[in-house]
C-alpha cells in the first residue's frame, strides 16, 4: 500500500515513495532516480504524470522528453526502462493492458503510443498522432480501452481516438467542450465521463460537465456545466462506487464534490467538501486508493500531500498531511 509522487527536478528527476498505513497515514519510504530530468518548474500540468498499472509505475520526465518505467514489488521499486516520449514535454500517461499512450504537450503537441513487454517500452510503427494547435491537459483510455481521450484547453474541445488492437485511429473525433477550458477528467466503469472546466481562470467560474459514451469514438453530452463557485479547477477522480466525483480547485485550496446519477448526470454536492489552506492557491494532483477508502491530493505551493477518508455518503474526513516535498513536485499515484 504505497503512494508515489515525482520531484520534477530539472537536474535529476526522482520518484518519492510513501508507505500507506491501513488508516491512510503516510510515511516517507525513499527516493528513486528516474534517470531523466523534469522541467524544474512548479505547476506541471500533470494529471497522470505518475501512473500505477499492475506491478509497473510509469513516470514522465518532462525536461528530458522521456518516460521511465519502474517495477513495483511490495515496498521496493526498481527502474526497468527509460524511453523517449515521442515528442516534447510529456505530461500525462495512459495505460490499458499492454498499450501505453503518452501526451507530449509542447512543441508540436501529440499523442505517442507504445507497447509494453515485460516492463520494457517498445516503439510501435506509425503510432504518433499530432494535436496541432492544441493545449492538451490529459490523456486517458476509456474503461474498455476502445477509445483514447484528450482534453484541449486551447480549442475548448475533447479529442477522441478510436482504438483497435492497440492501434489508434489516424484522426480523432473532436467534440466541443460543454464548458470553457476543459482540464482534468475521469471515467466511471460504465463509460460516463466527468470533465472539469477551468473557465479561463475566472474567479468563481469553475465547473464540471458529464458525457456518456456513444458508438465507437463518440461522446454524447449529458450535463451542461455545473458550477462549483470556486476557481481554477484542475483534476478529477471518481469514487469507486461511481456515485461521486472529487475535483481539486487550484485557485483556493479546496476540493468540491459532485454527485453522479445513474444516467450520468451530475449535480454539485458540496462546493467545499474539503479544505487545505483555504484561499491559498496550489492544490492540484489527486488520486484515490485502490480500495476507494482514501483520497490524496498534492498542494504544490505548500509542498504537502493531504489525506482524507472517504465516507459512504461521499464525505471527506481529514487524515492529516505530510510535508517535505520540493516546490516542483508533481503527479500522484496510489496503491
Amino acid at each position: 500500500m504505497n503512494l508515489y509522487v515525482q520531484t520534477n527536478d530539472a537536474d535529476a528527476n526522482e520518484v518519492i515513495a510513501y508507505r500507506r498505513t491501513a488508516d491512510g497515514d503516510l510515511e516517507r519510504a525513499g527516493a528513486y532516480a528516474t534517470g531523466g530530468r523534469g522541467t524544474g518548474k512548479p505547476h506541471l500540468a500533470s494529471q497522470n504524470s505518475v501512473v500505477l498499472a499492475g506491478d509497473l509505475l510509469f513516470v514522465t520526465d518532462a525536461g528530458s522528453d522521456e518516460i521511465s518505467v519502474f517495477g513495483v514489488d511490495g515496498d521496493d521499486i526498481a527502474l526497468k526502462d527509460r524511453h523517449a516520449s515521442g515528442g516534447t514535454m510529456p505530461t500525462s500517461i495512459a495505460v490499458h493492458d499492454a498499450t501505453v499512450a503518452v501526451l507530449n504537450a509542447c512543441g508540436d503537441p501529440n499523442v505517442a503510443v507504445f507497447a509494453i513487454e515485460e516492463g520494457r517500452v517498445i516503439a510501435v510503427p506509425d503510432a504518433t498522432r499530432p494535436l496541432s494547435g492544441s493545449d492538451p491537459a490529459q490523456v486517458a483510455f476509456n474503461p474498455d480501452g476502445s477509445a483514447l481521450v484528450v482534453t484541449d484547453r486551447a480549442k475548448d474541445s475533447i479529442h477522441v481516438f478510436e482504438v483497435k488492437d492497440g492501434r489508434i485511429s489516424q484522426q480523432p473525433e473532436t467534440f466541443p467542450s460543454r464548458g470553457a477550458t476543459p482540464y482534468g477528467f475521469d471515467f466511471r466503469p460504465d463509460g460516463t465521463l466527468v470533465v472539469t472546466e477551468a473557465a479561463g481562470a475566472q474567479i468563481g467560474k469553475a465547473s464540471a460537465s458529464s458525457y456518456s459514451r456513444g458508438a465507437a469514438a463518440k461522446l454524447a453530452p449529458v450535463s451542461r456545466p455545473v458550477g462549483n463557485t470556486r476557481s481554477e479547477v484542475c483534476w478529477a477522480v471518481i469514487g469507486k462506487d461511481g456515485r461521486y466525483a472529487y475535483v481539486t480547485n487550484f485557485g483556493d485550496g479546496t476540493i468540491s464534490t459532485y454527485e453522479i446519477g445513474s444516467d450520468g448526470s451530475i449535480g454539485l454536492r458540496a462546493a467545499v467538501a474539503a479544505t487545505t489552506f483555504e484561499g491559498e492557491p496550489g492544490l492540484r494532483d489527486e488520486a484515490l486508493s485502490e480500495d476507494g477508502r482514501f483520497l490524496y491530493a498534492l498542494h504544490a505551493d505548500r509542498r504537502r500531500i493531504f489525506a482524507w477518508e472517504v465516507g459512504t455518503d461521499g464525505s471527506l474526513e481529514p487524515r492529516g498531511s505530510v510535508d517535505g516535498l520540493p516546490a516542483t513536485a508533481a503527479g500522484l499515484a496510489v496503491r
